[in-house]
């Protein structure tokens, strides 16, 4: 094989992340930015010129890294807030004049087949597992054992769920209940319809509201991804991080160690997410993975390119 890199890029709801990758998979940069392309989406049905702007300039400083990296292939893909908004097209044309290519708009479906991908390669154990990946517009459910089984995305996230239900700060009790009511429906007709997610022997986190809870739980002051990685979250540490996340105003709130400025103001609804699929789906016990949907992008170009 070439001694030559290889770059990932998943511009998500929340955020618009990179990893680049040596021939081995070994881990040469992987950077996260708050992006907030997604903002609004849900009132406006489309993605705000704020929005873009942030993307297109976080798309930018990617590939000034990419450029210099030694890379030879790059992988670009977007995920829900592109799948929902009407001007994605212009928002991509932007793109691929930065990119020298236009972005990948994948289905819920191929995001979790990569989400699941990247979790679970990061884990020697083969054992039916569930992974779950909060994003900021979408949750993905994804079960497999070997491979991915099945996989359903559902239609809320860290910041839709935050823009369409807590309204407080504060958010007010009853606002919590409704936005975790309004998850446990769905989660319940996905047990309904699928009953082989809670069949499984683990349970994997992926994505920021997950590995913020396990930072947060563990007072993490300097964050550190090799400490997080593996991590086994009790449904009842879950449950006392939301408890105290929910309580606080954003002033406040901010000042927990492990909490990130950027993710402060949507952190109680990536919560009510996780903690309606935990009460659901009774599940004890989360395990927090770094790896996720990016590492299954560069997977897969590995694997084409051997």
């Amino acid at each position: 094989m070439m001694g030559k890199n290889f770059a990932a890029i998943d511009i998500g709801s929340n955020s618009t992340n990179l990893l680049i990758a040596d021939p081995n998979g070994t881990t040469v940069h992987r950077v996260v930015t708050t992006t907030r392309l997604g903002k609004d989406l849900g009132k406006t049905g489309s993605l705000s010129a704020e929005s873009i702007e942030r993307t297109l300039q976080c798309l930018g400083e990617y590939q000034s890294l990419i450029s210099k990296n030694d890379v030879t292939q790059v992988r670009t893909v977007a995920t829900a807030a592109c799948r929902k908004a009407k001007n994605t097209g212009d928002f991509f044309s932007a793109a691929q004049k930065i990119l020298g290519a236009e972005p990948e708009l994948i289905s819920g479906q191929t995001e979790g087949a990569l989400s699941f991908s990247g979790a679970t390669g990061a884990f020697a154990e083969k054992t039916p597992t569930l992974v779950v990946d909060i994003g900021g517009a979408s949750t993905e459910l994804m079960v497999g054992t070997e491979g991915l089984e099945f996989s359903v995305s559902l239609p809320f996230g860290a910041v839709t769920v935050t823009e369409s239900e807590l309204h407080r700060d504060p958010p007010r009790p009853e606002e919590l209940t409704n936005a975790i009511s309004m998850v446990s429906d769905a989660v319940d007709d996905v047990a309904h319809n699928c009953p082989r997610i809670r069949a499984v022997d683990r349970v994997i986190g992926v994505a920021g509201t997950i590995v913020t809870v396990g930072a947060v739980e563990i007072g993490q002051r300097v964050f550190d991804p090799g400490a997080l990685h593996a991590l086994r979250l009790g449904r009842d540490a879950v449950e006392d991080v939301f408890r105290t996340l929910a309580t606080e105003a954003l002033a406040d709130r901010v000042h927990n160690p492990g909490l990130p400025r950027d993710r402060a103001d949507i952190i109680v609804g990536g919560c009510c997410v996780l903690v309606a699929i935990l009460r659901r789906l009774q599940i004890s016990e989360i395990v927090v993975s770094q790896h996720n949907l990016l590492d299954g992008l560069i997977s897969e170009m590995r694997k084409n390119f051997s």
